[in-house]
């Protein structure tokens, strides 16, 4: 780790154990969206980044405070820990360093998720850390535009990285402190929508957030993140036509079988045909899926070490590219991790009803708050088919995945006209830090 990287993560780890509850979000957006991934210090075996010491700082500040989880453990935080336990489970049947590497993903993962169910506690909470998103997105936005225009990684002069940007068909795709511009133009993606829902409250902060969001999606010149957009806005779209969504989704799968039948190739082929940036990779990815069905039997149960008989883009001596999240879950740990990892995809988008459900008499800036988050989560499902999150990236989905599980943990828990009253001044005007619950 750099100079530069020690100096922030002390500071990002001070201000976490400094600052009262309501801001303990910020540390760890400011770690993910400035300090590169690749900073971390090697204590024997394990590699300690950024995002790591602050998880730890984390349980800390927990164990010492007596911070719980909001409302309770529900079935989302079930399903995280039986996808912690089957993916610690299966390193067995890998490498003999499989199972240190995965105990420190879990860390990062559980651990960001355990973590913000206990930050969020209301949607004053949710307010607030859409704000924080609007402001930290700045930065990274002006360093990643003019990673744009000059060609030069600013964050990997700054941090002792490559110092090149990656440029494909004359377009220089800025990628920031991230490892792949695709990872920080998804950052971008799913940061676009919090912004806009604070339009109604506070339009220039609103204004700020979306052009720095929008800008990042511009600099990280890739497809991907340009559709991850187009998918969380076509959810938000859907709002209005909400009440007919069941019919929607049948319609939608009777016509990709159609597809299937009529296309000379599988339906998800379609995916080859998406080229927004110009030099997109859909057609691998396409057959990445092909591949990954043709030798399942090679990692049905309990994932493989070996995949590059899979395709001719190779990352190491054994294995290919595998730019598609669940099928990496597969890699990892078999059907079932896929499985589990999809079932809490599932709860999350259930704990979204449910709130829904339950919140019919409240207001509208609540209902459609609950909304905008399912459009996030729908913008996260659509991309793991064409990208694998390996980065600080995750803090942004697992960050949402503890936020829906909260809200709805509290929205079921409590009767809506408390909610309502306890929520309504965080619609109405800025949020102030005196929301009971905080500690």
């Amino acid at each position: 780790m750099s100079l530069p990287g020690i100096l922030l993560t002390l500071a990002t780890v001070g201000l976490l154990l400094a600052l009262p509850k309501w801001w303990a979000p910020l540390p760890f957006f400011i770690n993910a969206a400035l300090i590169p991934f690749s900073q971390e210090m090697e204590v024997g075996p394990v590699h300690l980044t950024g995002i790591r010491f602050l998880v730890a700082a984390g349980l800390l500040r927990m164990m010492t405070k007596g911070d719980r989880l909001t409302g309770g453990l529900i079935p989302l935080d079930k399903w995280m820990i039986l996808w912690a336990f089957w993916f610690a489970v299966t390193s067995v049947f890998h490498d003999s360093s499989a199972l240190m590497t995965r105990l420190g993903e879990i860390f990062n993962d559980v651990g960001i998720y355990f973590l913000f169910r206990i930050y969020i506690q209301n949607v004053n909470d949710i307010l607030r850390l859409f704000k924080m998103t609007c402001v930290v997105v700045v930065p990274l936005a002006v360093v990643m535009l003019c990673e744009k225009f000059t060609g030069t990684d600013y964050f990997g002069v700054l941090f002792g990285g490559f110092t090149e940007s990656l440029v494909r068909n004359g377009h220089v795709r800025a990628q920031g402190p991230f490892e792949h511009p695709i990872m920080a133009g998804t950052v971008g993606a799913v940061c676009l929508p919090m912004a806009l829902y604070l339009w109604r409250q506070q339009r220039k902060l609103a204004l700020i957030g979306m052009a720095a969001a929008g800008s990042i999606v511009v600099a990280s010149a890739s497809s991907g993140p340009v559709m991850t957009a187009f998918s969380i806005f076509g959810g938000m779209a859907m709002w209005k036509i909400r009440n007919h969504l069941r019919v929607i989704r049948w319609l939608f799968v009777g016509m990709l079988v159609a597809l299937n039948f009529i296309m000379n190739d599988p339906v998800y082929f379609l995916v080859a045909r998406i080229d927004i940036s110009g030099g997109s990779t859909g057609w691998y990815r396409a057959q990445l899926i092909r591949r990954a069905i043709e030798q399942i039997g090679q990692w049905w149960f309990a994932g493989t070490d070996y995949t590059r008989n899979w395709m001719l883009v190779e990352i190491n001596k054994s294995n290919t590219d595998i730019t598609n999240y669940y099928i990496r879950m597969g890699v990892w740990g078999g059907l079932l991790l896929m499985f589990i990892f999809i079932a809490i995809l599932y709860a999350a988008f259930a704990a979204i009803g449910r709130t829904l459900r339950s919140s019919e008499a409240a207001p509208f800036e609540f209902r459609f708050l609950y909304w905008v988050l399912g459009s996030i989560l729908f913008g996260h499902a659509v991309t793991f088919f064409s990208v694998s999150y390996f980065d600080q990236t995750v803090v942004f989905f697992y960050m949402l995945l503890a936020v829906i599980g909260s809200i709805s943990a509290v929205t079921l828990s409590t009767a809506p006209s408390a909610v309502m009253a306890a929520d309504q001044p965080a619609i109405q005007r800025p949020a102030t830090e005196s929301s009971g619950g905080h500690g």
